[in-house]
């Protein structure tokens, strides 16, 4: 049978457009269906316009820190719509350079939601669609609990479109976004209060590096309620009434916004008409296996949609991986072992490999040593700020593999991300030690340890 396209792509965010594009190179006919912006969760509501915030986050600190080094820095103030405004002009920006790359790859665009009518054919738009291949790649949304007086609440995606700045906001949820927005509110001012279920924010990262984030950001001025969740909202003539349940009772929080910060995201399936597939669907993500593929031999997941590790840069690289094997006879899989990630808290954490209770829970108590190493920076000494950075090998006795590397600080993600290079290619701590520093600097920790 002869189809409309090779290959038609389901989702115009990261995952999608890398395999539409590295598609085309292989000579196959593509298409691909975006009713929203091009770029997906990461450029319009995500890490990129999330990172701009970051930054502007930080300059108190760097004002503070500048009379330390002899600068005078004169009345400061921060003007919300002004950032808001050339945020989401950034972001619009990339959306035409992704529209720009689509074109010069020659992958045809339809603006328009697309569904399935049956295993091959789709409606996109007005128009019948088929292909011989097809990828969905539509990413997650957030979700909203039902609490009461869930309608006065704006989740993490609408804090890039709020017109004023709150000068008072709860943000709901211990996860890494609710505590980046945490960090960047606070630190442009507003009086944050974060709310989380558990005993400590960052559920799933290692225990040490949390409890340092956490309290850090307590320091700065975020209050940090834990062990606690919302049970109603409600809208007064002074704000938004936020009711706690506590350990020791009720308490009540007012605050000009709540942010569904953490509450969660799921995949975005609702619409796809997956129920006129047999496509399996498993505790809500799409069902794929090794090799990205659902239960349909010719359709195929990647991404948040299928909820293994929501990452942008995973996502990439299942679609060019993808696109090599299905048409550039490049046999290959993903591999999700020691994927390194960052957390914008203020400080910030990178991260690769196991925590030290993963490898302890995997290898014995026993066969794990840790080396760990928290100072002050440099950087914070002139200026008297009691800045603190954390770092941390997990190392693997019996082997001497460094098995995980975290670290809490200023340019955690830069100095993670070649770390990780070593992670990932089971390099020993006597390796690491072998390495001669780069002196006076922060990394230099991770291969000086004792």
């Amino acid at each position: 049978m002869a189809y409309d396209f090779d290959l038609f792509v389901i989702g115009g965010g990261s995952g999608g457009i890398a395999a539409a594009r590295r598609s085309t190179e292989y000579g196959v006919k593509v298409g691909l269906a975006e009713a929203g912006r091009l770029g997906g969760t990461c450029v319009n509501r995500g890490c990129v316009p999330k990172k701009l915030m970051v930054y502007a986050s930080h300059f108190p600190e760097q004002f503070k820190a500048a009379k330390g080094y002899g600068w005078t820095v004169g009345e400061t103030s921060f003007d919300w719509p002004t950032l808001m405004t050339a945020v989401n002009n950034e972001t619009t920006r990339l959306n035409g350079i992704y529209q720009t790359m689509l074109d010069k790859s020659g992958v045809k665009l339809f603006r328009h939601f697309a569904q399935f009518i049956d295993d091959h054919t789709l409606q996109v738009g007005e128009e019948t669609i088929t292909a011989g291949k097809i990828l969905i790649a539509v990413g997650g949304r957030p979700v909203r609990p039902e609490i009461p007086g869930i309608e006065f609440t704006i989740t993490s995606d609408d804090i890039f479109h709020l017109p004023q700045q709150p000068q008072r906001i709860a943000i709901v949820g211990g996860g890494y976004i609710g505590s980046e927005f945490a960090s960047i509110l606070n630190g442009l001012g507003c009086q944050v209060t974060q709310i989380v279920r558990s005993n400590a924010i960052l559920r799933g990262f290692d225990d040490g590096m949390r409890q340092e984030i956490q309290t850090a950001m307590a320091n700065a001025g975020v209050k940090v309620m834990t062990e606690c969740q919302p049970v109603a909202f409600e809208k007064t003539k002074d704000g938004v009434d936020v009711t706690i349940t506590t350990a020791t009772g009720a308490q009540h929080v007012l605050v000009d916004a709540v942010s569904l910060a953490a509450t969660g995201r799921i995949p975005n399936i609702d619409k796809l008409g997956l129920d006129k597939t047999a496509v399996s669907i498993e505790n809500g993500a799409i069902a794929v296996d090794d090799y990205n593929r659902t239960s349909v031999p010719h359709i195929f997941a990647v991404g948040d949609v299928t909820d293994r590790i929501n990452l942008t840069p995973v996502a990439i690289k299942e679609g060019r991986i993808f696109a090599d094997r299905e048409f550039g006879q490049k046999p290959g899989v993903m591999n999700y072992d020691a994927v390194p990630t960052a957390v914008f808290t203020t400080p910030e954490m990178g991260t690769v490999g196991l925590t030290e209770q993963e490898a302890k829970d995997q290898f014995g108590d026993t066969d794990i040593q840790t080396y760990r190493s928290r100072f002050r920076p440099m950087y914070y000494t002139l200026p008297g700020i009691e800045a603190k950075t954390l770092m941390k090998l997990v190392v693997q006795k019996s082997t001497d593999r460094v098995l995980g590397a975290h670290m809490v600080g200023d340019h955690a993600a830069e100095i993670i991300q070649g770390v990780a290079i070593a992670v990932k290619m089971g390099a020993t701590k006597a390796e690491f030690d072998a390495t001669v520093a780069i002196h006076p600097s922060s990394a230099e920790e991770f291969v000086t340890m004792r």
